[in-house]
């Protein structure tokens, strides 16, 4: 199944965790909608990328085991050291819900561009197949935001697939450089307007319109952002609906 109309649902939001980290996890409310949001019920099939932080095995390995005692088909596509579909564009157009994990959004979309692979996800995402993230899975849509892939101390991202034509700021109460960082990259120009989304919210694109905010539970909240003419920002908290899935 396809969603209605190009869907993105851009995130901090993510699996659910158990006590053994990252080898003790479910897919979380976020995934359950997203598989909602692409009309696809319980066997949606899923593809997961993981090049914002080179492949790795382990994290590969263990969202297959976050799914297996689920309904949803999982998939991966790597391409660190070489892509593991020969067809990467049909495998992508065949699924419902491609979901984009975190880690360096300046390395993802460098090496997605090197493997064309902005220009399948434009295609998938234009036929209705929901493209999803968290953290550089959600900034790598929007024309930008603030990031840590040049080091810890965070910088401005200016160079995204720009699909969506705002900034997003992602971690936005996780993180104590966030908030004032955006605030800062908006008001100076170097971003445009946009969103941001505390740990735990999700923001819902069809096309280009920003059309909901969730949560995957009580408390986190999306954010609107925008600039001022004397370069101030106004921030204004958006009616965030908490997501309900057992």
């Amino acid at each position: 199944m396809t969603a209605d109309e190009p869907t993105i649902l851009a995130t901090s939001a993510g699996y659910e965790r158990g006590k053994y980290g990252i080898f003790d996890m479910r897919p979380g409310p976020i995934h359950h909608f997203a598989a909602e949001l692409a009309n696809a019920g319980e066997d949606a099939k899923f593809c997961f990328l993981h090049q914002a932080v080179g492949d790795p095995e382990n994290w590969i390995g263990a969202t297959y085991a976050a799914f297996a005692k689920t309904n949803y088909r999982a998939s991966h596509l790597q391409l660190f050291p070489m892509p593991n579909h020969e067809d990467i564009r049909t495998h992508l157009l065949d699924q419902d819900v491609i979901w984009v994990n975190g880690g360096s959004v300046a390395n993802l979309c460098a090496i997605w561009r090197v493997h064309g692979l902005d220009e399948i996800l434009y295609e998938a995402w234009q036929a209705g197949v929901v493209l999803g993230g968290v953290s550089a899975g959600s900034i790598c849509w929007h024309v930008g935001g603030s990031t840590d892939s040049y080091g810890p101390e965070l910088r401005a991202f200016t160079d995204g697939l720009g699909w969506l034509p705002y900034s997003n700021g992602v971690h936005y109460d996780g993180e104590e450089q966030r908030r004032p960082m955006m605030h800062k990259l908006i008001g100076d120009g170097t971003l445009p307007d946009g969103y941001a989304t505390d740990d735990g919210a999700g923001l819902v694109y069809r096309g280009t319109r920003m059309v909901e905010a969730v949560a995957d539970r009580e408390g986190p909240l999306a954010y609107e952002l925008r600039r001022a003419a004397d370069g101030s920002v106004t921030e204004t908290p958006l009616p965030t609906r908490v997501l309900k899935y057992q």
